[in-house]
Order: structure tokens, then C-alpha cells, then sequence
């Protein structure tokens, strides 16, 4: 099994999608509420250092998706022929069944609000749609 035998093009693509999707959720959709859970100011934001948060946000975004598309060409590699709806609940399973349990421990040790936790979650949840649809689309 070659680790690097993806589709590049859609490994790209996926990962600007769910890149996409979190400029939305936290800027129109929920950026006001989540300033406010995590007690940041705008101004604040602004003097985080973007090149650094943008740039390591896109590779894990990459790494999130090389991933998801190697799981696919696995299942490919034993003969399993995954629909595009299988595909998207893959990926929609594995943010619900790893990510937001996984936020949610941390959230709950560092005793964040519940508030975050489902900012946070519900967008990891609609990352991986994100991607496991560009996936489906694209393999």
C-alpha cells in the first residue's frame, strides 16, 4: 500500500473546503460568539501573529485531509466501493467519533463553556462534511 497514492488535486481541495468552511463559521456565522466564549477582543485577533495561525491552520488542514483520502484509497485497495454518501459519513463519523469526543475531554478538564465546546464541535463537524464531500466528489 503506497501511503502517497491520493488524489492530490482533491487532498487540496478538500482541505481549502473545510479551510473555507471555518472562515465562515468563525467569522459571519458564529465569530462574535466565539470571541466572546474564548474572551478575546478583535483587537486582540489582529495581533496574533496570522501568517502563523493561517499557516499551520492549512496544514493541518492538508494533514486532515491526506488523511481522509488515504483512508478511502485503503478501503479502495481491499475492493471496498464506498458511495458518495459513504463517503461523507465517513468523514462526518470520524469528526463525531474522535474530534468532538476528543475537544470535549479537553473542554471539560480545562473546564471551558459548554457554550465553546459546541461552537467548536459543530464546526469540526461540518470541516469533515466539508472535506468527505470533496472526497466523494473527487477520489
Amino acid at each position: 500500500m503506497d501511503l502517497f497514492a491520493v488524489n492530490w488535486i482533491g487532498v487540496f481541495l478538500a482541505a481549502f473546503a473545510g479551510f473555507v468552511v471555518g472562515g465562515i463559521w468563525y467569522g459571519p456565522v458564529m465569530g462574535k460568539k466565539w470571541m466572546g466564549a474564548v474572551g478575546l477582543t478583535e483587537e486582540q485577533i489582529k495581533e496574533g501573529n496570522m501568517p502563523l495561525i493561517y499557516g499551520g491552520a492549512l496544514l493541518f488542514s492538508l494533514l486532515a485531509s491526506w488523511t481522509l483520502a488515504h483512508t478511502f484509497h485503503s478501503y479502495a485497495d481491499v475492493g471496498a466501493d464506498l458511495s458518495v454518501v459513504a463517503k461523507i459519513m465517513t468523514a462526518f463519523g470520524a469528526a463525531l467519533g474522535f474530534i468532538v469526543p476528543a475537544i470535549g475531554t479537553n473542554y471539560l478538564f480545562s473546564q471551558k463553556s459548554k457554550g465553546l465546546f459546541f461552537i467548536d464541535a459543530s464546526y469540526w463537524l461540518l470541516f469533515y462534511i466539508a472535506m468527505g464531500t470533496m472526497h466523494a466528489y473527487l477520489p
